[in-house]
């Protein structure tokens, strides 16, 4: 990978800041990753999705509202600014077209303004990404809550709060409760711990859901004509692979299921996940 890392700020027209993260040499072909939440932050696809960048001009930011680009009450952080935002990081990094790849919530973010900017979307890569209507949510809280009730969970949970951890090592504490805390997502729970920590600003998340509402977008997603599209989600997520599935046929997209893997394909099944990838990324425009 390039050791090449630089950070900016991106104004938005509305005057909001965005921070982006940029990795990997400029002449290569540009990918722009969108973190899920929504409303949290870029830092928990890295140091995985870095692995993309010695061929790649890889580009991430948090989105409005989270991370580091905190926002005044006064900002706008309905659903279609954070699509805006995308060609708006785009055009400030002299972009015009890009390959664009949404992580979990960030996936509609990315089917979204591949289906409104098609002409600026060349590849389009959806991981463990939510679908384009609110149907999911459900079956996903029944499965996160079942995940996390496992006795294995439970049992190290325990056994956390029994250590005394919480004034002898309070960091070392926090990371371990972070890591039990979305142990739901994984097959298995104890690779939660290779997951970079995140928070969620309960505010801006809040936000996008009340915009969102009760969404279906899959008709506007029948636009989405120039980009080549693949769908990539774990056989054992809890956000059910049946909705991957459907949303693949959808977009007319191909689509990869990753076997005894959950909702984060780049921890717990990195060298099946990162070489379909890089077959998919791989190729000529």
């Amino acid at each position: 990978m390039s050791g090449r890392r630089e950070e900016r700020w991106v104004q938005a027209p509305d005057g909001a800041a965005l921070y982006v993260v940029e990795i990997g040499p400029p002449e290569a072909p540009p990918l722009v990753l969108l973190h899920g939440g929504p409303a949290a932050h870029h830092d928990y696809l890295l140091p995985a999705f870095a692995t993309l960048a010695g061929k790649r001009r890889l580009i991430l930011y948090d989105q409005r509202g989270g991370g580091r680009s905190r926002t005044s009450p006064s900002v706008d952080l309905s659903y279609p600014r954070h699509v805006q935002d995308l060609g708006t990081v785009m055009d400030a990094l002299g972009m015009t077209r890009a390959d664009v790849a949404g992580y979990s919530f960030g996936g509609l973010w990315a089917m979204l303004f591949a289906a409104r900017y098609p002409g600026r979307v060349d590849r389009l890569l959806l991981v463990s990404s939510i679908p384009p209507h609110h149907g999911f949510r459900p079956a996903l809280d029944r499965a996160l809550a079942a995940g996390q009730a496992r006795p294995a969970v439970l049992a190290e949970r325990k056994a956390l709060e029994d250590s005394g951890m919480r004034d002898a090592a309070p960091e070392e504490y926090r990371r371990r409760r972070f890591a039990l805390s979305v142990a739901g997502y994984f097959v298995d729970h104890r690779l939660a711990h290779a997951l970079t920590p995140f928070r969620v600003q309960a505010r801006a998340a809040e936000a996008v859901k009340q915009s969102l509402g009760p969404f279906d977008f899959r008709q506007e997603l029948g636009a989405i004509a120039g980009a080549r599209t693949l769908v990539v989600h774990g056989e054992n997520d809890p956000l059910d692979i049946s909705f991957a599935r459907d949303t693949a046929v959808l977009l007319g997209a191909r689509m990869e299921a990753i076997p005894l893997c959950g909702h984060v394909p780049y921890v717990e099944a990195p060298e099946p996940f990162f070489a379909i990838l890089g077959e998919f990324l791989g190729g000529h425009r």
